[in-house]
This record gives C-alpha cells, sequence and structure tokens, in this order.
C-alpha cells in the first residue's frame, strides 16, 4: 500500500517546541486521513531544529465509495418542501426517490452515492488546511514572498514542503498543493554548514537516509542517544563521570542536527563555588554538561558541550569559544556567592517587611513569623527540637534574597543551607533551610530530619489555610498557588515518616496565627481535612490501592489521621486478597443486600441487639457468639492501630456467615423471628464496620 511523506522545512525552531509539534502533526494528518474514510496502518513523526518530518504507511489508494440514505418529506408535502429536498440530494425529480412506509406517513427517500476520491487528491486537500491551522504555542507572519505580502502564520520562516505519496515499488507523485507561495515537491535540504545543497528525495527510507548522509540524523531519540554515549564514553576516557541530565539532554538534541560532543575546562578555583551554582551557571547560559569525579562525587573543571558541526580543526575553536563565555558566568557566579557570604541570613530579613507575599495575606516578614511559631508548635508532636525548629523557620526563606537565588532560583533552599553553615549554624537548622521546600513531588524525597519535618509541614500548612482563608482554593484544572501539590507534600511527609498528627488541631493554630480571617473562619479545618482526604485517595490510587478500600476506610470518618487511613487501607487490601476475606465480603455483601430490601419494604431500620431467646437454629446461635466474639476481638485490636490482628479477627466471622445463610431462612413466617434474624444481620454489618464500610467495596 502507498506511503506519504511529509516534511516542513524552516528556520531553526525552538528546542521546546519539537516534540508537541512533532505529536501534533501526526493527529492531525492521521485524524483528517481516518476521517476521509482512508484508514492507515502506521505514522511516524520526526522533528530537527530546521524540519518537522512525518511519514504515514498503508494508506489505501483510494477512498471507499459512499452509500448513504437521506430523508425527505412526506408524500404529499408542499412544493417548497419538495423542490428543498430534490436540490440538496440532487435527485432531478421524485421518480428518482424511494418511497419508505411509515405509521406517520410515507416519506421520501434518496439514495446518495458519492463516489470515493484517490487518495492522493484527498492528500491535496487536506494538507495545506493543516499547515494553516497548525497549532505553534508562539507564530509569526512573515514578510512577502514572490512580491506578494505572506500570509502564514508559522514559528519560524517555512521554505520548503516536501511531500510525496506512492507505492514502495514504484516512483512515487508529488502531492500538489501550495502553502503561502511555497509549492509542495520532493527537493529538501541537507544540513546548514556541512551539506546544504538541495537533495532531491522520493519515499522516507530514501528520505532518512540521504539526510544522513547530509549530515542531518532524523530520529530525535537517536540523537539523544549518541549525545549520551558518546558524552559518557568522552568522561570516562580521562577518569571522569558525566552527571547526567535528562532534561538538560532533550533540550540539547533539539539544538542540532549532527551531534559532535567535545570537553571543555575552566579555572580550577571556579570549584570554591558550591557544585550546585556551577552546574546552573553551565546548564543555563550555555546548555552544556558538568563532569565529576567518580572517587569524591565532586565536580572536576571540565564540561562536556555538544556541537552541531565537524569542525576541521577538531573542535579548539568552538571549546574555545565555550570556555571564553563559561568564564565570565562563572566569574560573576563566584562573586555573587562570595559577596552572600558577608551578610549574615538574619540580617537580610528586614527586607520582608517590605515585600508582600499575597495582598490579603500580609507581608513576606508576616507570614515568616506565623511559620516560625506553627513550627515550634508542630516540633514537638514530630520529635524535633523546639528551639532549633524555630532558628530554622526563621531562616528558612532568608536565601531568596541573596544575589546567588537572585540569578539561578532553581538553588533557593540550597544556598540557605549553605550559608546557614557558613555562619555556624546547627547542621539541622541548615538542613531545614533546604528541606523545608521539600517533597515538591511524587518523586521528590521526603526530608527525615525532625526540624526539617516540623518545618516543611509548617510552611505547607499555612500556605494551605492561608489562601482556604481568602477563597483561593483549587477550581478544576487551576491551582495557581500549587495548594494540590502542597497537600500532598502534607500527606507523603506525614505518611513516609509515619507522623501521628490531627491536622484539625494543626490547621485551627495556623489559622490562629492570621492577622485577618473571614467570618466562617470556624469550617476552614474541616473545609481543608475534606481536600486532604481527596488527596489521600488521590495519592493512595496512584500507589495501585483499590479506589473502593479508600473510599471503605473513609466511609467511617476519622480522616483527621491520615496515618491511621493509609494503614487500614493496606490491612484491608490484604484481607481481600485471601479466600476468607472474599467470602465474608461476600456474605456481609448478602446481609447488607438483605437488609436494604426489607428495610425499605417495612420503612424501619433493625438496629438494637438481636433477642437470644427467639434463637431456634444452632447457625443463629453461633453467628450470635462469633460477633460477640469478634466485635470484642476487632475493637480492641483497632484500638491498638493493630490492623492486621483487626482483620484475622474479621476472618473468624466467615464460618458462622457460611453456614447461617446455608441453613437459615431470614424472612420466616413469624414476624418476631424475622425481625430477630434481621437484627442480626445488621450485627453483622455493625461488627465489620469496626474496620470497614465493607457496602463500598466491590465484588
Amino acid at each position: 500500500m502507498p506511503e506519504l511523506l511529509l516534511e516542513l522545512f524552516s528556520e531553526e525552531i525552538p528546542a521546546r517546541m519539537q516534540a508537541k509539534a512533532a505529536d501534533d502533526l501526526r493527529r492531525m494528518v492521521t485524524d483528517k486521513l481516518v476521517a476521509e474514510g482512508l484508514v492507515y496502518e502506521g505514522a511516524k513523526a520526526f522533528a530537527t531544529p530546521r524540519r518537522l518530518a512525518l511519514t504515514v504507511h498503508g494508506i489505501p489508494v483510494r477512498q471507499p465509495d459512499l452509500k448513504t440514505e437521506r430523508r425527505g418529506p412526506k408524500i404529499g408535502a408542499p412544493d417548497a418542501a419538495v423542490q428543498g429536498f430534490l436540490k440538496a440530494t440532487g435527485l432531478q425529480s421524485l421518480d428518482e426517490a424511494k418511497i419508505q412506509r411509515d405509521p406517520k406517513g410515507d416519506f421520501y427517500i434518496a439514495l446518495i452515492e458519492k463516489p470515493g476520491r484517490d487518495a492522493i487528491d484527498v492528500l491535496a486537500e487536506i494538507l495545506p488546511v493543516i499547515i494553516r491551522t497548525f497549532p505553534w504555542p508562539k507564530s509569526m507572519r512573515w514578510g512577502a514572498r514572490s512580491g506578494k505580502p505572506g500570509s502564514l502564520n508559522w514559528v519560524r520562516p517555512l521554505h520548503a514542503i516536501t511531500a510525496t505519496f506512492g507505492l514502495e515499488t514504484e516512483e512515487p507523485d508529488v502531492v500538489k498543493f501550495s502553502v503561502d507561495g511555497i509549492e509542495a515537491g520532493q527537493t529538501t535540504y541537507g544540513h546548514r554548514f556541512m551539506a546544504p545543497a538541495a537533495i532531491s528525495v522520493r519515499r522516507f527510507e530514501d528520505y532518512e537516509a540521504k539526510l544522513k548522509a547530509a549530515k542531518v540524523i532524523l530520529d530525535p531519540q537517536a540523537r539523544k542517544d549518541i549525545i549520551f554515549a558518546d558524552a559518557k564514553e568522552l568522561a570516562f576516557a580521562q577518569g571522569f563521570e558525566l552527571v547526567e541530565d535528562q532534561v538538560l539532554l532533550d533540550e540539547v538534541s533539539g539544538l542540532v542536527e549532527w551531534p559532535v560532543v567535545m570537553m571543555g575546562s575552566f579555572e580550577a578555583e571556579y570549584l570554591a563555588i558550591p557544585d550546585e551554582v556551577i552546574r546552573a551557571t553551565i546548564r543555563n547560559n550555555q546548555k552544556c554538561f558538568v563532569v565529576k569525579d567518580p572517587k569524591t562525587g565532586k565536580l572536576t573543571n571540565k564540561f562536556v558541550l555538544t556541537a552541531n558541526i565537524e569542525a576541521t580543526d577538531g573542535g579548539k575553536v568552538i571549546v574555545a569559544g565555550n570556555e571564553r563565555v563559561i568564564r565570565p558566568r562563572l566569574s560573576d557566579a563566584k562573586f555573587f556567592y562570595e559577596t552572600d557570604l558577608k551578610t549574615k541570613l538574619e540580617d537580610r530579613l528586614p527586607k520582608f517587611e517590605q515585600i508582600v507575599f499575597h495582598e490579603k495575606l500580609g507581608t513576606q516578614a508576616a507570614r515568616i513569623k506565623r511559620i516560625e511559631r506553627l513550627a515550634a508548635e508542630i516540633a514537638p508532636l514530630v520529635g524535633a527540637d523546639v528551639a532549633k525548629a524555630t532558628r530554622a523557620a526563621h531562616l528558612a526563606k532568608a536565601d531568596l534574597l541573596t544575589e546567588v537565588v537572585g540569578e539561578f532560583p532553581e538553588v533557593q533552599g540550597l544556598m540557605g543551607k549553605y550559608y546557614a553553615l557558613a555562619q555556624g549554624e546547627d547542621a539541622s537548622v541548615a538542613a531545614a533551610c533546604e528541606e523545608h521546600y521539600k517533597p515538591q513531588g511524587p518523586a521528590d524525597r521526603v526530608p527525615t530530619d525532625p526540624v526539617s519535618v516540623a518545618v516543611a509541614l509548617a510552611d505547607k500548612l499555612d500556605t494551605l489555610v492561608g489562601f482556604w482563608a481568602i477563597d483561593e482554593k483549587p477550581t478544576g484544572s487551576k491551582d495557581p498557588y500549587a495548594l494540590r501539590r502542597a497537600a500532598l507534600g502534607v500527606i507523603r511527609l506525614i505518611a513516609e515518616t509515619a507522623l501521628r498528627l490531627s491536622l484539625l488541631k494543626v490547621a485551627a493554630s495556623a489559622l490562629a496565627g492570621l492577622s485577618a480571617k473571614p467570618a466562617d473562619a470556624q469550617k476552614i479545618p474541616g473545609d481543608l481535612l475534606a481536600f486532604f482526604a481527596d488527596r489521600l485517595k488521590v495519592q493512595l490510587r496512584e500507589q495501585g490501592a483499590r479506589h473502593d478500600l479508600v473510599d471503605a476506610v473513609f466511609a467511617l470518618g476519622g480522616q483527621d489521621d491520615l496515618l491511621m487511613i493509609v494503614r487500614r487501607v493496606e490491612a484491608l487490601g490484604k484481607f481481600l486478597e485471601s479466600d476468607d476475606g472474599r467470602n465474608l465480603l461476600a456474605g456481609t455483601k448478602r446481609a447488607t443486600n438483605i437488609l436494604s430490601i426489607e428495610e425499605k419494604k417495612d420503612k424501619r431500620t433493625f438496629d438494637g441487639a438481636p433477642d437470644a431467646a427467639l434463637y431456634s437454629l444452632s447457625e443463629e446461635k453461633a453467628l450470635a457468639k462469633a460477633i460477640g466474639e469478634v466485635k470484642t476481638e476487632a475493637s480492641a485490636a483497632v484500638a491498638k492501630e493493630d490492623f492486621a490482628a483487626a482483620m484475622s479477627a474479621m476472618a473468624k466471622l466467615r464460618p458462622p456467615v457460611d453456614a447461617f445463610f446455608d441453613k437459615v431462612r431470614v424472612n420466616d413466617d413469624d414476624p418476631k423471628v424475622r425481625e430477630n434474624r434481621l437484627k442480626l444481620l445488621n450485627e453483622i454489618r455493625s461488627a465489620t464496620r469496626a474496620v470497614a464500610d465493607f457496602s463500598k467495596i466491590q465484588d
């Protein structure tokens, strides 16, 4: 079957836009093909700095013929309706229409046959529309072309369009169309410097091979693999180790069509700067990788760059040029760092009096005081030293006003740690200056030092309570203050460090620290707790916990203790994996279903203890005895928070429940016996609620 080759050749496309642009091109073309009845076998898109390319194979040569029926007016309808029907369907007269019998009357039906078109003609129609409507995040209208004003909005000037279609065994045809004066053809161009001449291409295999010969690696993943492998090998050959950086690798691969990896160096004196600052300087300014000594783990005075050309001098001029740019950048960073060290962190704090955190929540200085107070209250609850937690909260935000963080915001917190250590602060205090921002995402580590945990919780809870107080909650997909991330951070801090914390009490304490409170302030801790519950459900589901188990535990209430919720869900999940758990669940659901039907029928509930005197069968007595024992044992286990033991106690209900349903008829003819047996079923439901609401669990 035929194959489509499409290439859009332009000036350099920003690296950050390339992956999405390639995906958009594939999606838009294939969606249009399917909509036109041209179902294809496969498609793949590519991007380099100067081109977007797409190959779609297995496209039919021709659209299928379409036959459709169109219902018209009733027989005897006004002439205007009949004429409109004939015009819309292309019929010459009603003699060409069929008549369809219907209880509401007989209707005219037009059978419309639409012959399929050649696929190449369909492509010539849809491709220019896709190019003109391409969803670049930023695009521009370019100048006059061939004496006429340009009309195409494109990310950079578009120079050529390659579009061919045909069988693998035959010479393909050019898909004939034009966009803004650019005629589609089969001519592209190689590397800007090493092979800029025009290249005539036929189909994708030929296209990719000729580009490679013209010093263009089309596949972005292939370019990444080359850069990564060559950079690692170059570092290893000199006894060093590459500091891997996937985000930088993605960006650099979008800057070159023919990657050539080289190594440069800088003066060893700059190694006095913290490694993270060196890395940020070299990464941000020159898009280069840094190298470390595998023995010490510290950076060396080397860096790895990726050029877009095989230089005749082996790259000496390119390396020297990068070194010439990096040297003054590192010099600036060294100056910033040394200047910062001359001022103590606490001496910077008065400036926060003039910096507004949020117009409704006051200044950064006021916020720091709130975090200090809250950290001091949380410290004893997490086993942290109160004085150290207070001191850490006092200094934690100070590095935001330093020169280095002003230049490289990504090292905030980290520089606070370095500056705190430099001025002789306690190690835990210094660590908290960095770690109080953590965890910032699902892959970020959770701090374990109690001082860091106390300040991290205080920081996040102050943020959440503050924005709840001014009614700036997340809505839909909008979360401008990253409150969902803050809530998940609190959840991970509690769950992964096994903290027992009353969120209601801590939230109320944080609320008390606000200078201005809304009229319904007392509702905020509860509302915030519901938000935490929703976030915890998301967290547990992402970790693989069944959503129905999460709901079953939350249905009991007690969401104030998130750690207990997590442990209960874990124990319930393991219990339901066993035969006893599955069978008890089935029995409990059967009891619940019978109760629901009978309660609805009688318009009452069957609460209250059953009357032992009305038990006539041994299975009733055995079940009642088991329920009493299990209730006591499970409740005691839950009180000790031994949820595994509580589940083991529940397992003892399985045999008597099975026997009861096997031998006992619940809806006895005697109304008193029936009521007593329904109360016994309610006891089953009540007993299992010691660990979870089994009605929320799916079979």
